[in-house]
């Protein structure tokens, strides 16, 4: 008996496979979710990592460095309750609200590569500092060949927001780097994104130059996702 055409055209619909959804926000880093939203917290005693209520914000992450120590980070995050699978050839897009109580926060932001000592070439491709009133984007070669990429003058107390669009490679001819400050895209730049081992974020204060400094850097909107607007 011969087919009919209705029964003809369900059959083909049914092997064309359904369009996939579209890839939103890979990971919302809200306080009010807890500590549990990023891989490690590396905050030694008396430093620490720990969420507030902010007036017209809500929950916000407040990172604690006391005098005599020279980091409090939160390192990578957790997606699902596991540590997020980063890969080389992706463009990531990293988004979140800043603020410090000091003009020399330290280094509030590395794309750190994972591994030690000679494990990787580069220990972190790309860096974001607070220095004397000043947010410095870096961008560090192999063979920690510094490279001030952007910067802008910033008052202490006063939120400001930050994304970074990473397109992870290896190849210094396929990296590439899209930094956004309050809304608006303000520099690019191409070159090695991807160490030997990988890489994942960190946020916070770090450094020697801010051991003898009190660090506190709130953080707030913290996204990551594959667009800007994901996370803008």
């Amino acid at each position: 008996m011969k087919r009919s055409t209705f029964a003809t055209l369900m059959a083909a619909f049914c092997l064309v496979p359904a369009a996939p959804a579209h890839a939103a926000t890979i990971w919302d880093g809200d306080a009010s979710k807890g500590t549990g939203v990023f891989g490690a917290v590396l905050c030694s005693d008396p430093a620490s990592l720990t969420h507030q209520d902010d007036d017209g914000r809500g929950e916000v992450w407040k990172v604690n460095k006391p005098l005599g120590l020279e980091r409090c980070e939160a390192h990578d995050i957790r997606v699902g309750g596991t540590e997020y699978a980063w890969r080389e050839g992706a463009a990531y897009y990293l988004g979140w609200d800043t603020m410090t109580n000091t003009d020399d926060a330290g280094t509030i932001f590395h794309w750190k590569s994972n591994g030690t000592n000679d494990q990787h070439q580069q220990n972190y491709p790309v860096l974001i500092e607070v220095e004397g009133g000043v947010l410095k984007v870096f961008h560090i070669k192999v063979g920690e060949r510094w490279t001030l990429a952007w910067s802008t003058p910033v008052e202490r107390d006063t939120w400001k927001r930050v994304a970074l669009g990473i397109h992870t490679s290896s190849d210094p001819s396929r990296g590439w780097v899209e930094v956004y400050y309050n809304g608006r895209q303000v520099h690019s730049f191409t070159g090695r994104t991807w160490d030997d081992l990988g890489n994942k974020p960190r946020w916070g204060s770090y450094g020697a130059e801010v051991v003898d400094n009190r660090v506190i850097n709130w953080m707030d909107g913290m996204k990551v996702g594959t667009s800007y607007a994901d996370v803008s």
